[in-house]
């Protein structure tokens, strides 16, 4: 048997938004039951989604920055 056959293909590579992307969009969920909804049931969940929302957000826009940050210096 050739070497070449046995060979695996790599897994494809995530792209370096994905877990930015995936923090601001549990963000926004967050954002939108703790701030926005009008709905009763989620009124004892109301400050849980207001901290959430603040932390989730910030996070993604830190992960941001320094994603691309990083790209910037591996440019360079």
């Amino acid at each position: 048997m050739n070497d070449h056959d046995n060979k695996k293909p790599s897994p494809p590579e995530i792209g370096p938004y994905v877990f930015p992307v995936i923090l601001a969009a549990l963000g926004l969920w967050c954002f939108y039951d703790g701030w926005l909804t009008t709905n009763p049931e989620m009124q004892e969940h109301k400050l849980f989604n207001q901290i959430a929302s603040a932390v989730l957000l910030s996070w993604a826009v830190i992960d941001v920055i320094r994603t691309k940050r990083a790209e910037k210096k591996s440019k360079n």
